[in-house]
């Protein structure tokens, strides 16, 4: 057994350590709290964010960072992607020196417009050859219920991506393996965006016409972007772009959809917020996401107008209004 640390214990982190122990990997979850990480090595359970699912034996859970990295080949961030740079800052120092960094985080940082790979590299001064991103159609509770799915590891260097897929092939989760990290992170981020666009087409009593145009031409907005930025078209209509879309805007367990349909009923995000302890990615990565569309001179209506209505600057039916008075033009152009 290889010994992989996952930092931290939310939905996704937990249930992602479920997919390593079930391919043989020996896991420690790093949990923020005492009493959380008390609560799965006694129970077997994270009753906080996934209640009913059981842990293996090979999940071990500590709020020791030092002690959850010690030894660890393999370092698994599922962090918020906005707190990701303080939180790497403080858990460098006991990263062992040949160990692999995979992202599971969707996001672009506020500011720095840095993808989460950069900013690991940035902290970390680890290569590209050891840094990974994993994304795909993976809703964090039908992993840890051990529903079939599929995913994306991506790495620039071939070989490690192939290492971890096998460190990650579960019997119930197939991943692929891919050396386009930057197509990868960006529709792994901008789905989220076009998440609550959807949710708010949900919200305001919308059906399938409306969500499923938005969903296309959502998609037809992440590929212009991460063309434009050098990513394989053909990435944005797989797993980690087409696949993870889909789940996303169409499932009831999207934390962004979600998110998106609570604005679209009238909710303010600061209320949101307030009434939630889950993170909505797309949320906090709309601004960033505008602001790298408008950088790289490229035309992004879904996320300026979700930045907007996040913003509390116009309404999701300002929105709605907003996106069909466009000028129209031709599909492809």
């Amino acid at each position: 057994m290889s010994k992989v640390a996952v930092l931290s214990a939310g939905s996704w982190g937990t249930a992602f350590s479920i997919v390593l122990a079930d391919a043989g990997n020996d896991v420690t979850l790093w949990a923020r709290r005492d009493e959380v990480a008390s609560s799965i090595n006694e129970q077997r359970e994270n009753t906080e964010y996934l209640p009913g699912i059981q842990l293996a034996p090979s999940v071990d859970a500590t709020s020791d960072v030092e002690k959850a990295l010690h030894g660890a080949d393999m370092v698994v961030l599922a962090t918020p992607s906005q707190s990701l740079r303080e939180n790497l800052t403080d858990w460098a120092p006991f990263l062992e020196p040949d160990a692999v960094l995979v992202s599971l985080m969707k996001g672009v940082e506020l500011g720095t417009l840095n993808r989460m790979s950069e900013v690991i590299h940035q902290v970390t001064g680890a290569g590209a050859d050891r840094i990974a991103v994993v994304s795909g159609p993976n809703l964090a509770k039908e992993i840890a219920r051990r529903e079939p799915a599929a995913s994306v590891i991506a790495c620039a260097d071939e070989d490690v991506a192939l290492r971890l897929q096998r460190r990650l092939h579960s019997p119930a989760f197939r991943p692929y393996t891919s050396t386009d990290v930057l197509g990868c992170e960006l529709g792994g981020a901008y789905k989220n965006v076009v998440g609550l666009a959807v949710g708010m087409a949900v919200g305001l009593g919308f059906g399938d016409n409306t969500t499923a145009s938005l969903i296309t031409r959502g998609l037809a907005e992440t590929a212009r972007l991460a063309m434009k930025l050098g990513a394989n078209p053909l990435t944005l209509m797989g797993l980690a772009g087409l696949g993870d879309l889909v789940a996303t805007c169409s499932s009831p367990l999207s934390r962004n959809r979600t998110f998106g349909e609570k604005l679209g009923r009238g909710m303010t995000s600061e209320e949101i917020y307030a009434s939630t302890r889950q993170v909505a990615e797309g949320a906090k990565s709309c601004a960033s996401l505008r602001a790298l569309a408008e950088r790289s001179e490229c035309d992004a209506p879904v996320a300026t107008y979700v930045d907007d209505v996040v913003a509390g600057r116009m309404t999701a039916t300002e929105m709605m209004d907003a996106i069909l008075a466009r000028d129209t033009k031709a599909e492809m152009g």
